[in-house]
């Protein structure tokens, strides 16, 4: 096809990589464009095997990882790598997912280069720019930077509205991570767990599906989370934890201080993908401060405590799917416990609506693009969280 758009796609981080991979895959079946991914890699191991699991392939890496790596120099190497590759590849327009130092970079490389950007998830706000912590500030950053505006759910919309973005500019999709959630669990040749350890896990136990990794979580307030779930675990009798790890090594090292080697406490990887998308497919409750695994267990109808103060995503603290739990081992403990042991509570989470998608953001933003470049003359229809 004659006159073809140029879309370059960037991403550096698991959670990216997973949320933009429909993405690619979405449009790489339309013929009017031509779609080109860029990895910084700024998380080099998380991020190649959610590639494998989608079938993705890079056409530039930047592989910028390296041991101890500061923001200043993640946002330096990627900003300075996507500004090289991008005077090669050349694109009409650069898709950026969220919140990341590769997502700013990228916008601001650019920016720099006079190529128009496409912000995937945008919109999200907490209006605190020290939680999360420096992903915050990346929002606002990249909103200012951008052209094109994604943002998954109507109240992110009003964020943007509020700021002064055109309405024009603005496609509400539902999150590209159910998208992802759906085709994984729908995979009929899944040939299951491999962590053989989740096969092992207990039946007749509650299962409590436990992430932590969040800076302004780390020292302190991390050990006091651990702490006060070390207990809730030692009270409970008839619950397990199992803990998929980040590759920090400060979040590793308070998580074996306070629950290795406990009864019932399993501290494992960070897992693959579609792994980690059936553990909680199949666990009872959720302790989180990840955004993305947020959407997931509402998603899921798994009731989820939130391991912070303020959260990006309210829909969910609205609908009743999430319940915000701090990050003091007080408060923690207060949360955790009342939904493990009141069924009403209990229940009236896991039946909350999932205000976060359908399955269909990808489909969406395709067809905004295709809308933007004159493609079709039809805008698509925002999506909306059904009654």
């Amino acid at each position: 096809m004659a006159n073809k758009k140029k879309i370059t796609l960037v991403f550096g981080t698991r959670p990216e990589a997973i949320k933009m991979s429909p993405l690619v895959l979405a449009l790489k079946t339309r013929p009017e464009f031509e779609t080109s991914v860029l990895v910084t890699a700024q998380h080099r191991e998380l991020l190649d095997s959610v590639l494998e699991a989608f079938g993705v392939a890079p056409d530039v890496d930047l592989n910028i990882m390296s041991p101890g790596q500061s923001l200043t120099e993640i946002t330096c190497k990627a900003l300075t790598g996507v500004g090289e590759a991008l005077q090669s590849l050349k694109p009409d327009l650069v898709l950026v997912h969220g919140d990341t130092a590769t997502t700013f970079a990228a916008s601001l490389a650019a920016f720099y280069a006079g190529i128009a950007v496409g912000h995937v998830e945008a919109g999200l706000r907490t209006f605190n720019k020290r939680e999360p912590f420096p992903e915050e500030i990346y929002r606002l950053l990249t909103t200012r930077l951008a052209d094109l505006y994604f943002p998954p759910t109507a109240e992110a919309k009003d964020n943007l509205l509020r700021e002064n973005i055109p309405s024009d500019n603005i496609f509400v999709t539902g999150n590209t991570e159910i998208d992802a959630l759906y085709t994984l669990l729908g995979n009929k040749n899944w040939p299951g767990f491999k962590n053989s350890a989740f096969n092992r896990l207990d039946k007749e136990k509650k299962l409590v599906v436990m992430t932590a990794h969040r800076r302004e979580n780390l020292g302190s307030p991390m050990e006091g989370i651990c702490r006060v779930m070390s207990q809730i675990i030692e009270e409970n009798e008839g619950v397990q934890l199992v803990w998929p790890m980040h590759p920090n090594p400060d979040v590793r090292r308070t998580a074996r201080a306070f629950l290795g080697g406990r009864e019932r406490v399993n501290l494992t990887e960070a897992d693959e993908v579609d792994d980690m998308y059936h553990l909680l497919n199949i666990c009872d409750m959720v302790v989180t401060d990840s955004g993305a695994i947020q959407e997931i267990s509402a998603s899921l109808h798994k009731p989820c405590v939130v391991l912070r103060n303020v959260t990006e995503r309210p829909e969910g603290v609205a609908t009743g799917a999430l319940k915000l739990g701090g990050n003091t081992g007080e408060s923690v403990y207060g949360a955790v416990t009342q939904v493990l042991r009141d069924s009403a509570v209990y229940y009236s989470m896991a039946k909350a609506r999932n205000p976060f998608g359908d399955g269909k953001a990808s489909e969406r933003i395709v067809s905004g693009l295709l809308y933007h470049f004159g493609y079709s003359q039809n805008r698509p229809e925002d999506f909306k969280l059904n009654n």
